[in-house]
């Protein structure tokens, strides 16, 4: 496994000075913590690490979290490996350990991919993550059932899910938000029954009216449907 020091100086190498404090501000990390690593390249440099004859997650587990680009790259990572499903699932509360902003949640959800016949089978997994009541553990499941689970079948699951919400937490509260509006946007008349009769705090339900009527999927006259529907 490479070192440390031979990692951060890759990384250091595909930087970019200029784009580092914009991409700071937006991911919401401390300025000066991250080397400026666009996304597009760290993946790819994720996915050639995880091809060495040598590399080793355990390893790189072992690295220091104070820079961002290495929290991302130990997510990445995790998606990236050749392991079995039971294998990868495994290492999602070690990834969720190093979560600190909806940028490396968002990343490592939308590059864990789960078998079609496991769907299923991982709704426990998720529930787990919802009843953990911690900011990223539910950041984690509410992204991840937007990327995977918003279908006819799962919808009572994700109106479950959702009921538990600590929206106290920001992050919490735009994940659950953003899980409701692609509900809106894909079911509209089952969205549309959970902001009247779900446990989810109003706040987040008008947020999630709000990235709803953002989306071209729905029509003018849903949209202003939807608007009389906020509260407060």
């Amino acid at each position: 496994m490479r070192t440390l020091e031979s990692v951060t100086a890759d990384l250091r190498a595909l930087g970019d000075e200029k784009y580092r404090p914009f991409n700071e501000r937006i991911a919401n990390i401390r300025p000066g913590s991250s080397i400026g690593v666009r996304m597009p390249q760290l993946r790819t440099y994720a996915k050639a690490l995880v091809r060495e004859e040598r590399f080793s997650l355990q390893e790189l587990f072992l690295f220091p979290n104070d820079v961002y680009e290495i929290r991302l790259l130990k997510a990445l990572c995790v998606g990236y490996c050749k392991f079995d499903f039971a294998e990868r699932i495994a290492w999602i509360p070690r990834v969720i350990e190093v979560m600190d902003s909806w940028a490396v949640c968002d990343a490592f959800c939308s590059t864990l991919r789960i078998p079609m016949g496991e769907k299923r089978n991982f709704l426990q997994d998720i529930e787990y993550y919802v009843r953990q009541k911690t900011e990223f553990s539910q950041r984690f499941a509410y992204v991840f059932m937007r990327v995977n689970y918003v279908e006819a079948e799962y919808l009572p699951f994700i109106a479950s899910a959702l009921d538990c919400a600590e929206v106290r937490f920001y992050y919490t509260h735009m994940g659950a938000a953003w899980l409701l509006s692609e509900v809106l946007v894909r079911y509209f008349d089952r969205g549309v029954e959970y902001l009247r009769v779900g446990a989810l705090a109003d706040a987040t339900k008008n947020k999630a009216i709000q990235k709803a009527c953002e989306s071209y999927r729905l029509t003018a006259e849903q949209k202003n449907f939807l608007k009389l529907l906020k509260k407060g």
